[in-house]
Parts: C-alpha cells; sequence; structure tokens
C-alpha cells in the first residue's frame, strides 16, 4: 500500500530495526512456519540496501539503531563470545552509511548487542568486548520473552522463565551500569512484573521496555486483548513510574499482539492502523511522558502488519494533536538521549 507522507520534513530516529541473513536456517523449522517466523519470511534477507529503502521510502529518518538479533555471529567462537561478530558487521554498515556516499542519514548511529548476563560475574569480559568493538556500541539487549503456552512465541525463543528475577543474570547486569551501557528489554505482557522487579533493584540502571511491553493475542491468547487491556495498562502504568524506564512505541504489528491478526503484510491504511493501536500508544505516552517515549519501526518483523512508510504514517496520525516539543521528543529527542545520538539532533 502506498500512502501520501504525513509531516515529511519532522526529523525521525528509528532506534530498533534489525539486519540479518537469515535464508539459511529458515529452512530447518517445520512447516507450517509459526506466525513470527512467517513474517520474519517475508524479508529473509534484511541488510544494508534494503534498511537504506526503507529508511529514504519518504519520512525524514536522521538515523537509526541496531537493535541485536542473533545474526552475523562470528562462526568458530565460543558461546559467549560468537556474539562479537555482530556488531562487527553492524559496525561495518554504519560506516557505509556515514561515508556520506549515501546522503545524510546515519544508519546503525547506534548499536545494541548481545551478552549473555547470565555468565554472571564473567559477563563483564563479554561487555568489554563489545565495547572495544566500536564506540557505536551502547549497550545490549538480553530478551526473557516466555509463556507456558509454546505456541504463543514458537519454535525460535527458548529463554527461561522468570530470567529477569535470576540471581546470576542480576550478576551479570549489574555490570551494565558499571560500564555506563544501556540496557534494552524484551518480554510480553503476562510477565511484566519481572520488568517492574527488575527497575527497582536497579534504579540507576538506563532500561528501554521494547513494543509497549508486548500485548499478546495470538495463540492461547488469541480475542483476548481487550480482556486483558487493563491488566496490561495498569502494569505499564507501575512501571512508567520508574524514572530509569523508557519505552518503545511499536512492535504492535508484529505477529505477536494480532494488530492486525491478518498479516503477513495486511495491507490496512495507516488510519485503520492508528485506530488500532490508539489505546496502547496513547496510554504508554500518559505513563512515560513524551521524554521517556520514542516511536520504533521495530523492521523488518513489523512488515507483518504496514509498509515502513504507512507504520510512520500511523504514527504521525497518533500524534496529530501533540506539541512540536512532544513530536520532537517523541520521534528523536528521547531515542537521541538514551542511546547518546544527541549529535545528530545538533
Amino acid at each position: 500500500m502506498t500512502e501520501a507522507i504525513l509531516e515529511p520534513d519532522l526529523p525521525i530516529i528509528d532506534p530498533h530495526h534489525h539486519l540479518w541473513d537469515l535464508r539459511p536456517v529458515l529452512g530447518a523449522f517445520p512447516e507450517p512456519l509459526h506466525s513470527f517466523l512467517a513474517s520474519i519470511a517475508l524479508t529473509p534477507y534484511y541488510t544494508f540496501n534494503e534498511l537504506l529503502a526503507d529508511a529514504t521510502s519518504g519520512h525524514n529518518v536522521i538515523g537509526t539503531v541496531f537493535m541485536e538479533c542473533g545474526a552475523f555471529y562470528r562462526a568458530g567462537a565460543g558461546d559467549a563470545e560468537k556474539v562479537i561478530g555482530e556488531i562487527e558487521y553492524v559496525n561495518g554498515v554504519a560506516a557505509q552509511s556515514a561515508s556520506g556516499l549515501y546522503g545524510s542519514i546515519r544508519l546503525c548511529d547506534a548499536i545494541i548487542g548481545h551478552a549473555d548476563l547470565s555468565l554472571g560475574d564473567d559477563a563483564r569480559r563479554v561487555l568489554e568486548m563489545l565495547m572495544d568493538a566500536t564506540p557505536r556500541f551502547k549497550g545490549i539487549r538480553h530478551a526473557a520473552a516466555w509463556d507456558a503456552d509454546p505456541d504463543v512465541l514458537g519454535p525460535p525463543f527458548h529463554h527461561p522463565a522468570g530470567l529477569y528475577r535470576d540471581a546470576t543474570f542480576r550478576e551479570g547486569f549489574r555490570h551494565l551500569g558499571a560500564l555506563d551501557l544501556t540496557f534494552d528489554a524484551w518480554l510480553l505482557e503476562p510477565q511484566l512484573d519481572d520488568l517492574l522487579d527488575l527497575a527497582r533493584a536497579f534504579p540507576d540502571q538506563p532500561i528501554c521496555l521494547d513494543h509497549c511491553g508486548t500485548p499478546v493475542g495470538s495463540a492461547s491468547y488469541r480475542g483476548k486483548l481487550p480482556e486483558r487491556f487493563d491488566t496490561w495498562a495498569t502494569k505499564m502504568r507501575e512501571i512508567g513510574k520508574c524514572e530509569n524506564v523508557s519505552v518503545k512505541l511499536g512492535g504492535l504489528a508484529m505477529s505477536f499482539p494480532g494488530m492486525p491478526e491478518q498479516g503477513p503484510a495486511a495491507g490496512l491504511g495507516s488510519e485503520e492502523l492508528a485506530a488500532m493501536w490508539k489505546p496502547y500508544i496513547e496510554t504508554c505516552i500518559e505513563a512515560f511522558g513524551p521524554r521517556r517515549a520514542m516511536f520504533e519501526s521495530n523492521y523488518p518483523v513489523d512488515k507483518w502488519g504496514a509498509s515502513y512508510p504507512v507504520l510512520w504514517n500511523a504514527f504521525k496520525r497518533l500524534t496529530a494533536g501533540a506539541s512540536a516539543d512532544e513530536k520532537r521528543e517523541l520521534y528523536a529527542g528521547s531515542a537521541a538521549r538514551f542511546y547518546g545520538m544527541e549529535h545528530l539532533l545538533a
């Protein structure tokens, strides 16, 4: 679907996208593919050219943040150290963009990698290796998404239950603050109390909660979004009281929330998507405020429900009544502060 670009001059820092080549591994999963894997199969190869095409498709994206996704790990390295390969690859993409040959946009200007915090104190060694790889490295994500129903997440995810409460995990987690690194959290709505407990235990650690806390509307949760909305909203308001936590406004076009349910590439217009997402986005902005909330593409995963131009149009419809200052925060300022990208706004 194509639409006229709304507010084409509004500067955007896209704080959450991936890069990968999953063609060699997709065939290893059973058919029919889980809906999440089906969404990935839409864009199994997403590297510099694909990202550049989306980010320059009409909206004024001035820079982006790469988010770890387990891609391009270093062959032959140990389990703890192989994650360095992802950072090395993405740093090359960032350097390619920074050459200026592709315009003023700065793709992957900040890089979020992965280190296994379940290593406890040994996680610091890996974190320091990531820091040595490039100054663009700003922090890590260690996802904890889990559900008792294995059909919710499907075969790619095997995070243990209660990970963010685990004592050894927290031994590793405490090194992030000592090294001035950020933390991105991804877990599902039924797990949000785990994130709240972690944020309260480490009140000085900057944490960004991905994907609006991932409300779930798939598998055994199918059709239950309306009845679970108040539970989700109550938890998000409580987390919003933690001044160290920011929230990413997006991820709702993934297969897990089921908004839209009929992906892939649902073909809905931005007005329909905005109406669907409005209660979630408005609740998050109310709970965290514009200075701790940032719109994200979560591309190419959210391609399940919307093209890149339509996705950002939907967001802009949702903020049509916001002030210019609020829009600056939601679309660029909050992300720039959290990930140390203020130079892009100078």
